[in-house]
């Protein structure tokens, strides 16, 4: 039978005893176990560190006893003297002190974990997530959701300070939609309708507006029921506000203000604002991404005007076509990127729509380049000059409709940054995308389609293209990038009743879908609103990319997995056919299709 805990009252952390000469309690859980016969040392583990418990030949007999007991990761109180150790462990922030032991309680015992409780484990992470209750209690996942901790309360902080309400929205809602399917959840009292669970409270916070809360937070959970990845979880936290008689740069400032606080009061790290800006169109073309990682150079370059009449039909065609031909040029690169290197960016070009990869590889005092029969060498030497390509370097080089040009280079960028080693770990570059477009051409409907949410406002000078050239809508939304990932993305929304209309139908919505989806917030638009907008910060993103964890799974306390199943409870699982025929559903036999 284990010991109960009468007359212990736990005094500090285990991380907290520094101080000698004092008397202290602490609990944990037992790490490791040193027995020398007639010195135990027991290594004693909360979340805030590791403190060394010592039983020699002054302790009672008893204690000393049930101290040789003890096994990894029984549960232990334990009380006693901190005194000066006779050999310092730098490698803990105790190391100083050890607890001479006089009194000492077995709360609960252990068997013998799947894995062992290690800081750095090779342990399959399959194996980890279905004890998750035991992989949390090593220290670098501590640490890390003790992080997401701290961004949630500076968060608070922040926006408590700057006069924003925080308030809570429905976690069951109307399903209308946001770009991803929703998770729906049967009615018993409705039968045979269905709430879904939110993917954002983006309507709900506009109500708040057009009701006068003026500024509105929420840690709001989201939830997507879309293909997972290493930054995509199914149920994620949002860092949510709305703010009335704004424009966009109102929205950005006080964004920036949040990132600022942040930096400082959690890494002590001060980050420049206002944060760089730029447009969709310049990410595109300097980058290849509306999300680019400019911890490293290797812009891509646009190289169409120097081949668009060569002999080169791969070249001249695409620039024919209409598209372009652009490059990137890696340097110091040439030993690395081998002939063998290239064939596989080659592969991995075309995976991802690109015909091919052209390139220049500049080992020797001539460059070697597989097209450089249809350039004269003055011609080729003013195409490297241009693109500052030089001994050493490599340059890679994608002809075709800017469609597919910019983004596979945007990847290859990706690609060679990593394989060069080129990306510093220890930099966290911000940077705000500005001017998207409205809408983006959809090639298999051979429509134009919402590139946001169909409350995002365009541009005032804008409006009037709609209906005659959608293509040149800028839309007022804007996103947050760090280090190449998304951190949020918003937009001042639209107020104007009328114009809410004519938003919808110019996305193909019928009056009978616009009434069904939106008629409470269209008709909440007749009673007046307030010019608003806002955005929604990824907390989880945000302290993956602050920990250089390499997946959202890394910060989530219980997270799912590829297939959005969670291994340690088992969900999602099968229901009892009483409750499905309360909610009148019948669950399809698939096992035999």
């Amino acid at each position: 039978m284990s010991d109960n805990m009468n007359g212990l009252k736990r005094t500090h952390y285990c991380g907290d005893v520094t101080q000698a000469g004092t008397e202290v309690v602490v609990g944990g859980f037992v790490q490791k176990i040193r027995d020398l016969g007639n010195l135990i040392f027991i290594d004693l583990r909360d979340k805030t560190g590791i403190v060394q418990l010592a039983f020699n030949d002054t302790t009672d007999r008893e204690i000393f006893k049930k101290a040789a007991s003890c096994r990894s990761e029984y549960v232990l109180m334990a009380k006693g003297i901190a005194e000066k150790r006779a050999s310092v462990n730098k490698e803990i922030k105790t190391g100083e002190v050890e607890i001479i032991v006089s009194d000492l309680r077995i709360l609960a015992k252990a068997q013998t974990t799947p894995f062992e409780i290690t800081n750095d484990t090779k342990v399959n992470e399959e194996l980890r997530l279905k004890y998750r209750y035991l992989d949390l209690r090593r220290q670098p996942l501590q640490h890390n959701l003790i992080m997401r901790h701290k961004i949630a309360k500076a968060a608070r902080e922040y926006f408590y300070a700057n006069d924003f309400t925080e308030i809570e929205t429905p976690m069951m809602m109307k399903s209308t939609p946001e770009g991803a399917r929703d998770y729906l959840i049967p009615s018993r009292v409705h039968n045979g309708k269905f709430y879904a669970l939110p993917q954002s409270p983006q309507i709900y916070k506009q109500l708040l507006m057009v009701a006068g809360m003026d500024r509105y937070i929420q840690l709001a959970r989201c939830f997507r029921d879309e293909d997972l990845r290493a930054d995509r979880q199914p149920e994620f936290t949002q860092i949510d506000l709305e703010m009335s008689f704004v424009d966009v740069d109102d929205i950005l400032q006080m964004t920036e203000g949040f990132i600022s606080y942040l930096f400082k009061n959690v890494l002590d790290m001060d980050i420049p604002v206002p944060l760089p800006r730029l447009s969709y169109n310049e990410a595109m073309n300097r980058y290849g991404s509306d999300k680019p990682d400019t911890r490293f150079g290797m812009e891509i370059q646009d190289i169409s005007d120097m081949v668009k009449d060569c002999e080169f039909g791969v070249f001249a065609n695409a620039v024919k076509d209409g598209g372009s031909v652009r490059a990137i040029v890696a340097k110091n690169s040439s030993s690395v990127l081998s002939r063998k290197e290239i064939d596989k960016l080659t592969e991995m070009v075309r995976g991802i729509g690109a015909k091919g990869l052209a390139y220049v590889r500049w080992v020797d005092e001539k460059p070697s380049c597989p097209f450089s029969k249809f350039f004269t060498e003055e011609e080729l030497s003013a195409i490297l000059e241009k693109i500052g390509c030089c001994k050493g370097d490599t340059a890679l080089i994608v002809a075709d409709k800017n469609k597919i040009t910019l983004p596979v280079l945007g990847a290859l960028r990706l690609a060679v940054a990593k394989k060069l080693d080129m990306i510093p770990e220890d930099k966290f570059n911000f940077l705000w995308i500005t001017d998207f477009p409205f809408f983006e051409y959809d090639e298999d409907t051979q429509s134009y389609v919402a590139m946001h949410h169909p409350f995002t406002m365009p541009k005032d000078e804008c409006i009037q293209y709609l209906d005659s050239a959608p293509e040149k809508v800028i839309a007022k939304a804007f996103d947050l990038v760090l280090n190449g990932t998304e951190l949020s993305s918003g937009s001042i929304r639209i107020t104007d009743y009328e114009l809410q209309q004519k938003m919808f139908q110019s996305l193909g919505l019928t009056d009978e879908e616009i009434e069904a989806k939106f008629g409470f917030l269209v008709e909440a638009y007749k009673y007046g609103a307030p010019p608003h907008g806002g955005l929604g910060i990824g907390l989880d993103r945000l302290a993956m990319t602050m920990l250089h964890a390499e997946s959202l799974r890394d910060v989530t306390a219980f997270p799912k997995v590829q297939n959005a199943s969670e291994l340690m409870s088992e969900c999602p699982s099968a229901v009892d056919k009483d409750s499905l025929d309360v909610l009148g559903i019948k669950v399809a036999d698939t096992e035999n299709e």
